[in-house]
């Protein structure tokens, strides 16, 4: 892989990116924002100004009101399903800088004809634009989510999709609300609408002319044209990382979620919470303050790192406040048309408007971490080409909920008991998801434990590699060390484990969840102790971090205990394949005495987890991390030293 692929290097201190806002700040970033920004703002001010002009002003027997948003929508999302595998290919060969300028090119091309339709009340036009953003979407799309990852280091990658989807569905907000104005001025709205249209278009193309060169990450790639095949090829691509792929599909489901709750807005505000527009206009709002809410929290709550763990935090909360939201809203009092105050007036609607919040903010906490994953887990000269993919499968999940919708609707079924079973469905969807890919659960339980458990508070971890295979060594101090090492590490560790702590209940299941190698003394077990350490240096030929305890065991008496030569085995194992993977000391910090250590005297013997509340709750624990350290330098007397030195930090 050449080094223009690679994203920047992580930050050495939280000084050098304060935050996911100090981006807007730098080229590499702002002006792609701000086109982003700029280009969702105009499709949705173009669409819902359409929407409404044919709802409200035009009479036209072959587009009747009823059917005006349907077809608007379909045509919109028709493209995605035709042209993003076509996208994909071309953000992938081409420089992604100079897609984003001939998509912007395109739009003002577009929006001239669409300003043309809004004045003479062309609807044949207008809807031929609809389709030509729709195209426009999908081909900004890919460039959209692979340019991310090619400019962003992984400390940044989490903020940065944060910033985009929160300015993302700021800009839907914005573009509904002054569609909506514009379009009612007597007279001149129409034209001002076009005017608008335009004027965004050409802001666009201005400020993508600063967005710096992001180059081809595959130049040779030939285009095949055929959308059919190329749509299965980037699906197999995907499929051939199963983590990748099953993250495309929770992130289908996303869409599938939040469709159904969106298209129902209208009704729900006037059949259910008897409103009138403003009512329906503030369920828009909160949505999407809630989820841009949601999208900016990620980066705090992950510690600056793509943290996964996230994602059933947020499946959590979209289950639970949907099912709330049915049970605030099925059986409200009848009322005539209510206006905005009165509404709010009404102590019932503010727990409605509660649920849809945090629904909403678990949406964007759910989201987030999945794009980042995808983005820093794909592989680089495929990148655009599965987010065209996934956008296929964007569409075709949104289709499927408007159909679903429309069946239940149909068969007589309540907007609130729709919204209940859309939140059912999300708990079974989501815990399958979970057990098809464990390193999301995995990951939340390490998330919970350290930030919820503990306080956990991580030094030196720009030394974890964010690439490559790595030995990392640890003191031994609890029977959730291991919890708390996956929680410092942005990327998944294989551990290996004395065999006996498989046996501790739920702990054991975990570690077996982990895919944790189980090793037994020589003169126990000299089968299982040889397999343990071929599989270690199976891992460490993969890539892929390996975890070891060479104390052997859990510390007795808080004390570092010697050192075991089982680390020297694994660099050894490696060593004999050509491998040379640096090894990480860590030092874990204060969690001697906490519930899960052996600091328990019973019956003479050394025992954890016997008083939960033994030093109360949230108690402040601490990991150290030192500079790597050379294969051919280590000694396990030098490595306990050096362990000892960060635990004395």
């Amino acid at each position: 892989m050449s080094t223009q692929h690679q994203p920047p290097e992580a930050p050495s201190g939280a000084a050098a990116h304060p935050s996911q806002f100090a981006l807007l700040r730098q080229r590499r970033f702002a002006p792609f924002f701000w086109t982003q920004f700029a280009g969702a703002a105009n499709d949705n001010l173009f669409k819902f100004a359409f929407t409404v002009m044919v709802t409200y002003q035009l009479q036209l027997a072959w587009l009747p009101p009823a059917m005006a948003g349907l077809a608007i929508g379909a045509l919109f999302i028709l493209p995605f399903l035709l042209f993003s595998a076509t996208s994909g290919q071309l953000a992938d060969k081409w420089d992604k800088t100079r897609m984003i300028r001939l998509v912007k090119n395109l739009e003002i091309a577009i929006m001239a004809l669409a300003a043309w339709g809004f004045v003479s009340a062309n609807v044949a036009l207008l809807l031929a634009c609809t389709f030509l953003m729709g195209l426009h979407s999908t081909l900004f799309g890919p460039v959209k989510f692979a340019y991310l990852p090619q400019v962003l280091n992984e400390r940044e990658l989490t903020g940065g999709n944060g910033m985009v989807e929160m300015g993302t569905f700021v800009a839907i907000l914005l573009g509904n609300v002054a569609g909506g104005l514009l379009v009612a001025i007597p007279v001149v709205g129409p034209r001002d609408v076009a005017i608008a249209c335009l004027g965004l278009a050409l802001a666009g193309r201005l400020v993508a002319q600063f967005v710096p060169g992001a180059p081809a990450t595959d130049p040779g790639l030939k285009v095949n044209w055929n959308p059919v095949s190329e749509t299965w090829r980037n699906l197999r691509l995907a499929h051939g990382n199963l983590v990748v792929f099953r993250s495309l599909l929770g992130i289908s489901w996303m869409w599938f979620f939040g469709a159904v709750f969106l298209s129902q807005f209208p009704s729900f505000a006037k059949q259910v919470l008897h409103g009138n527009e403003q009512v329906a206009s503030l369920l828009l709002v909160v949505f999407s303050v809630g989820i841009g809410t949601g999208a900016l929290l990620c980066e705090q709550l992950s510690r600056r790192h793509v943290e996964i763990g996230l994602v059933p935090l947020g499946a959590i909360g979209m289950s639970l406040f949907a099912v709330d939201l049915y049970l605030a809203s099925h059986a409200l009092p009848p009322a005539e048309a209510l206006t905005l105050a009165e509404f709010l007036a009404r102590p019932a609607h503010w727990r409605v408007m509660a649920d849809l919040a945090l629904l909403s903010l678990s949406v964007g906490l759910y989201s987030v971490p999945m794009y980042a994953l995808i983005q820093l887990r794909a592989q680089p000269t495929h990148r655009a080409r599965i987010i065209a993919a996934n956008n296929i499968l964007n569409a075709l999940f949104m289709i499927a909920s408007a159909l679903i919708a429309g069946g239940l609707l149909e068969a007589g079924f309540s907007i609130p008991q729709i919204f209940l079973f859309t939140g059912l469905a999300n708990a079974l969807v989501a815990g399958y998801i979970f057990l098809l890919v464990p390193e999301y659960l995995l990951r939340f339980v390490a998330w919970v434990a350290s930030h919820l458990a503990y306080r956990f508070r991580i030094r030196g971890d720009e030394h974890i590699p964010v690439q490559g295979a790595a030995v990392l060594v640890c003191n031994h101090v609890s029977f959730v060390d291991a919890v708390l090492l996956m929680a410092a590490s942005p990327r998944p560790i294989r551990f290996v484990m004395d065999h006996r702590i498989f046996r501790v209940p739920l702990l054991g299941w975990l570690f077996r969840l982990a895919k944790a190698i189980p090793v037994a003394p020589r003169s126990e077990d000299p089968i299982a102790y040889e397999a343990a350490f071929e599989t270690a240096a199976r891992v460490l030929r993969e890539g892929d971090l390996l975890a070891i305890f060479p104390e052997g065991g859990i510390t007795r008496d808080g004390a570092l205990q010697e050192f075991k030569g089982g680390v020297m085995k694994i660099l050894e194992h490696a060593a004999q394949q050509g491998l040379h993977p640096p090894v990480i000391p860590m030092a874990l910090t204060n969690l001697w005495g906490s519930f899960f250590s052996r600091v328990e005297v019973r019956d003479g013997e050394n025992v954890a987890m016997v008083r939960p509340f033994r030093r109360g709750l949230y108690n402040r624990v601490g990991l150290n991390v030192g500079p790597a350290l050379v294969p051919a330098t280590v000694t396990p007397q030098g490595l306990r030293e050096r362990v000892g030195a960060l635990l004395a930090a």
